[in-house]
């Protein structure tokens, strides 16, 4: 009899997960693993509407988000292993260079996220007050070292005139430390970080200076050939998931509880501050929208660094044709 009770529990137990995968990845719907390129956040809130509204599903994929280096989701899409990443613009063209076939599809941040931040008492006010002062950032590489050089460069600095420490991602305590005048980092992470130790800051941020394309859906040309229609499934669903985060911010981040481990135990108000302070980041006409302004100054930064040695084809790199129709 308990063999018997035991086997139904068995059958019971599969069939519920059998159900479950079901309610995860209908038929026609294709799992997807998605490079994220950072930690589990609020600022990935568009993403988790999008999955937790069905946007995604629709879309016809099945979303399970990696939280693995940027670096990573590059390499995994311009070998054709993975159809999609999250990725900042420099990544695009530093790949293009390498003779990787990437081509990026929508922008989700229509603004170049990092920030340059000063303890209010310093008087480094602008970009030209920079010159000859230590800053400190998690190394000469990624989009904090592109945005610092980009800053930079419009107040005619050269990297010589200022002093560069690496020093991982401690930036807030090095600066509230005074080990460093100031420090490069996200606009929506290490100034509210500073600002809720009770800390008065001064934040360059480096899109008022320099447009410069900014994070976004990274895929390959093989996608855009022959599946041209899931590339713009996959954009459409994304760019709903981001419009309903603007609309409706409280909701978004009520929706984030279950993606982000311990958000629900954080300073609501600190982690509202992110929110609101990327979706400034986020706006643009018609959302998704990538300048091509902002592709060609990036693609200058790059070559004055010396990091692309050789012009791109910038048409190559980046495309609007797969953002909604209006």
């Amino acid at each position: 009899m308990k063999t018997r009770i035991l086997l139904i529990l068995v059958i019971c137990g599969l069939l519920l997960a059998a159900c479950d995968s079901e309610r995860q990845a209908p038929a026609g719907v294709q799992p997807l693993r998605l490079p994220m390129g950072y930690i589990p956040n609020v600022q990935y809130a568009p993403f988790y509407v999008a999955v937790e509204r069905g946007y995604f599903i629709e879309a016809g994929f099945a979303i399970e988000f990696d939280y693995s280096f940027e670096t990573d989701g590059v390499a995994l899409v311009g070998a054709g292993d993975l159809p999609f990443a999250i990725v900042s613009g420099e990544q695009v063209l530093l790949g293009r260079a390498a003779g990787l076939p990437i081509v990026y599809v929508a922008a989700w941040y229509h603004e170049f996220p990092v920030a340059v931040v000063s303890l209010a008492e310093s008087g480094i006010t602008t970009p030209e007050d920079l010159r000859g002062q230590r800053i400190g950032l998690p190394g000469l590489f990624g989009a904090n070292y592109i945005g610092l050089r980009a800053l930079l460069s419009s107040a005619g600095i050269p990297e010589s005139e200022v002093v560069l420490d690496s020093i991982g991602f401690n930036q807030v305590q090095a600066l509230a430390a005074g080990q460093q005048q100031a420090v490069v980092g996200y606009v929506n992470n290490e100034p509210i970080q500073l600002e809720a130790e009770g800390y008065d800051v001064i934040v360059l941020h480096v899109a008022d200076y320099v447009e410069l394309a900014a994070n976004g859906v990274l895929t390959n040309e093989r996608m855009l050939a022959e599946h041209p229609e899931q590339v713009r499934a996959f954009v459409r669903a994304l760019l709903r998931g981001l419009a309903d985060t603007i609309a409706d911010p409280e909701a978004a981040f009520e929706i984030s509880k279950k993606y982000v481990d311990g958000l629900d135990a954080l300073d609501r108000d600190t982690q509202m501050a992110v929110l609101t302070l990327s979706i400034e980041s986020w706006h643009a006409d018609p959302l998704g929208y990538s300048s091509p302004e902002a592709w060609q100054n990036m693609h200058t930064v790059l070559l004055e660094m010396g990091l692309i040695t050789q012009p791109l084809d910038l048409g190559a790199a980046f495309s609007n044709d797969y953002l909604p129709a209006e």
